[in-house]
């Protein structure tokens, strides 16, 4: 077996960044249910947009371990309550130790829900737009890139709606998020054509 996939405690093969051999059964259940399952669930969507935004510099690993904060801080991620937020949320979130305290990333994000409310095409029928299919999974996490061309042009579209700290990399992190590619390796349960 691959280094790139790990057995977990319960049995179950999964890409080894997803923990499980240490026990991180948030982690593993991220991996299980939500990364790499297509959707375009307004929510799940700025979810993994925020996400992103916070990554951009930073682990993932930090990140996930942020991420009931930053539900919190952000509203359950509900895009049009964090559009309606002002500077003086941003200066509030600025001193909440439960999230990564990045006023840049803060302010991205309250940008990025105005955007998303407001912006044509919806981010939802943008991700439609960019979904490929992949019939065979990456053999290796080296196979796995960390942008592509149509990351390149969606990022483009995203900056040009209003959206920030949405390069080429982070835009290719949510598309793997949000289904439009699926990543998983070659030995997990939940790569293309697995089960």
């Amino acid at each position: 077996m691959s280094e790139d996939v790990i057995t977990g405690p319960d049995g179950v093969t999964r890409c080894a960044w997803a923990g499980g051999a240490d026990g991180d059964t948030a982690m593993s259940a991220y991996h299980d249910a939500v990364w790499g399952t297509p959707t375009v669930d307004p929510t799940a969507l700025f979810e993994a947009l925020t996400l992103g935004v916070f990554e951009v510099g930073m682990s993932w690993k930090v990140v996930f371990g942020k991420r009931e904060g930053l539900r919190r801080a952000f509203r359950d991620f509900d895009a049009a309550a964090v559009a309606k937020m002002t500077a003086r949320d941003v200066d509030r979130l600025v001193g909440d130790a439960s999230i990564i305290r990045s006023r840049a990333k803060i302010q991205a994000t309250l940008d990025n829900a105005r955007a998303l409310v407001s912006a044509s095409p919806t981010l939802g029928e943008l991700v439609r737009t960019y979904t490929k299919q992949r019939h065979r999974p990456p053999r290796t996490l080296a196979d796995v890139p960390t942008s592509t061309p149509d990351s390149e042009a969606f990022a483009l579209v995203l900056k040009g709606q209003g959206y920030r700290f949405v390069g080429p990399t982070s835009v290719y992190a949510f598309m793997q998020n949000v289904g439009a590619v699926n990543d998983h390796v070659k030995g997990c349960f939940r790569a293309a054509g697995a089960g």
